[in-house]
């Protein structure tokens, strides 16, 4: 049990650590924290093009040295803790950083023992396809000598079925590098290169026969393969032609601090292609991209760590609209995230304008430096907090109705709203014969952003039922709610995520919580709820597609699980008692339960900690919990203050 007087204290406590992190600007910036294969890529590229100073050198020790931290004691990586044994993908990345780096031998002792994991578990041919274009590119893998993606495939009208925006735009950004350094074949080596020769378990599979398009074309089993093949065949000019496109997509999408869309990633894959296509490594291009790199070195995640892109926007407009329900007092403070926010509005046509043509900018990206690829889901939160904040009325009212306006005509025909773009959901381009084309290939509906966009569209912008538009969405979930009364969270781990996004979006747009779909959800939340009272669900649901409990709660999960079981009005239910009690005594929350991902970049691969998360989350949770309980007091749900 606790007291009205431990919710307030709480609530304060993490409103003036808020308030203290603020930057000057009006943002925060926590770190966006997305595992080691950004600081593995920057080792290796910083080697592969001999770029030595003292900076450098001091750079790729930090980074090295973290690697090293972030190794289990049996030898291996993971892509999450409770991964079952180590990752893979991620074993080889490091260990080959770790090489590349200098500073740690093949003779290390866990280095021997990573050695021993890879080749148990076959090799680096075993790897995803990032890290073997990774090792390929470098000259550690051998391209296969039959592997060719069509440059035509960039040709194809806009108004065909199958062509190249239809793509999802993180696929799309890429994917274009990575198909012009594979069809090149191009390799590039230096003084730092490792031979890691002996971690291929025979000379028979060092090439990469999983690559090879012609595996799948002699099958006849992969529709979207045979549609490739054709147009393999035509004429070489085209192809050409099909390498220009691609150059000039890649130069017109590069952001004014020299990466590629913002992201670290594909900001790696543009450099080898540049490279691949005749640039030199004294190339401006090149030069800056590396600096867009550096820019993204945060040193505040537990350490020094190479951020795959900042979280700034996303952060910024989640804690000012978390502070503007919590409390009206911090004047200052919203004022200046207001601008932030404001001056972070896109203004310029990205890739979406494809298909959505007629509607001017009006979206949010998630980072700091992301101008031209704004996202639903920060949108959405942008909206949230200046909707809430009344001093800028005049200056924030235009921004919100253009950001509505784009919002709002994002909607997919199906009902549903994906990350990124619309209607990008052309299913047989999951087809892609590489890793995880089902959840990276294409940008469909999903239910936590189509249960987000929800609540803000209900809760801040007075839609209800009534509205077409609305009633689409809420079918949209109401049809793709689980089996076991969840929804399935791709941008949070997971179902937890999902079902809180899905219930809080249906209420606010006027669903009943007596509604059965809402009361199975409940069902599910309280029936995977820890006898600890909190929550905690492992990355591995994202991977299996059902849900894996973890062994200890998290601070994000947990308040996710409680806010929709508030908001589905059960303040006062046991569920919430025992977890509010358990979310307000930090005790009970580990290092490891607080720092755990719960985040999804890409299932199996790439999952994130948000280190904004085990303050807004709470602080949203607590004030939501407070209010309830004050609008319906029973005596049972405090105890009274002492």
């Amino acid at each position: 049990m606790f007291t009205k007087e431990a919710i307030d204290n709480k609530i304060n406590t993490i409103i003036a650590d808020l308030k203290n992190s603020q930057n000057q600007d009006g943002s925060w910036s926590f770190c966006f924290e997305g595992g080691l294969m950004t600081d593995a890529f920057m080792i290796i590229t910083l080697r592969s093009l001999n770029i030595e100073s003292d900076h450098e050198e001091k750079l790729i020790k930090k980074l090295a040295d973290r690697i090293f931290e972030l190794q289990t004691s049996d030898g291996t990586w993971k892509a999450y803790p409770d991964e079952k044994s180590g990752n893979l993908s991620a074993t080889v990345q490091a260990y080959c950083a770790l090489l590349y780096s200098g500073f740690y031998s093949q003779e290390h002792p866990l280095l021997r023992k990573a050695e021993d994991f890879i080749k148990k578990n076959g090799g680096p041919n075993q790897t995803h396809f990032m890290t073997k274009w990774m090792l390929a590119v470098n000259g550690l893998y051998q391209w296969p000598s039959i592997f060719y993606i069509p440059m035509t495939f960039l040709l194809i009208p806009y108004a065909f079925p199958l062509n190249f925006y239809q793509l999802s735009t993180y696929a799309r950004i890429h994917f274009i590098p990575m198909m012009i350094v594979a069809n090149k074949k191009f390799t590039i080596k230096s003084k730092h290169t490792p031979n890691i020769e002996h971690l291929f378990v025979s000379s028979q599979n060092r090439a990469a026969e999983s690559w090879d398009l012609t595996t799948y074309t002699r099958s006849q089993s992969n529709p979207l393969v045979n549609e490739l093949n054709r147009l393999l065949k035509l004429p070489s000019y085209l192809h050409h032609l099909g390498y220009q496109r691609a150059q000039t997509y890649m130069l017109k999408r590069i952001e004014d601090d020299g990466t590629l869309y913002s992201y670290a990633s594909s900001t790696f894959f543009m450099i080898y292609s540049l490279l691949s296509l005749g640039y030199t490594k004294q190339s401006p291009l090149i030069k800056n991209a590396i600096d867009g790199l550096k820019g993204l070195v945060n040193t505040d995640c537990n350490g020094l760590h190479l951020e795959n892109s900042t979280s700034t926007v996303w952060d910024t407009a989640l804690i000012s609209s978390a502070l503007q329900e919590v409390s009206r007092n911090e004047t200052q403070v919203i004022n200046k995230s207001i601008t932030y926010l404001l001056s972070k509005q896109h203004i310029k046509k990205g890739d979406w304008k494809i298909h959505n043509p007629t509607i001017p900018p009006g979206g949010w990206g998630f980072s700091d430096n992301n101008t031209i690829n704004p996202d639903n889901d920060d949108t959405s939160a942008a909206l949230r907090a200046l909707t809430h904040q009344a001093q800028l009325k005049e200056k924030s009212q235009k921004a919100w109705y253009k950001g509505v306006t784009y919002l709002l005509s994002m909607q997919n025909n199906d009902g549903g709203w994906a990350a990124f773009e619309k209607n990008t959901d052309f299913k047989l381009l999951t087809y892609i014969p590489l890793d995880n084309a089902k959840d990276a290939a294409i940008d469909p509906s999903t239910p936590d952003l189509t249960g987000r966009t929800l609540e803000f569209l209900g809760n801040y912008a007075g839609m209800t039922l009534k509205n077409p538009n609305i009633k689409a969405a809420v079918n949209w979930l109401l049809t793709n709610q689980e089996e076991n009364g969840s929804w399935y969270g791709r941008w949070g781990v997971c179902y937890i995520y999902g079902t809180w996004a899905a219930i809080t979006g249906l209420l606010a747009v006027g669903l009943p919580s007596s509604t059965p779909a809402i009361k199975k959800a409940i069902s599910f939340l309280e029936s995977v709820q820890l006898q600890n009272g909190g929550w905690g669900e492992s990355c591995k649901s994202s991977e299996i597609k059902s849900y894996v409990s973890l062994e200890f709660s998290t601070p994000s999960q947990t308040s996710w699980a409680l806010d929709a079981l508030i908001m589905a009005k059960r303040a006062h239910s046991d569920s919430v008692i025992r977890g509010i009690t358990h979310l307000l005594d930090q005790g009970s929350f580990s290092k490891d339960s607080k720092t755990y991902p719960t985040g999804i970049g890409l299932p199996g691969q790439f999952y994130i900690t948000y280190h904004s998360y085990n303050y807004i989350f709470p602080l949203l949770t607590l004030s939501h919990f407070k209010r309830a309980i004050e609008k319906h007091p029973r005596s049972r749900a405090y105890q009274k203050d002492k």
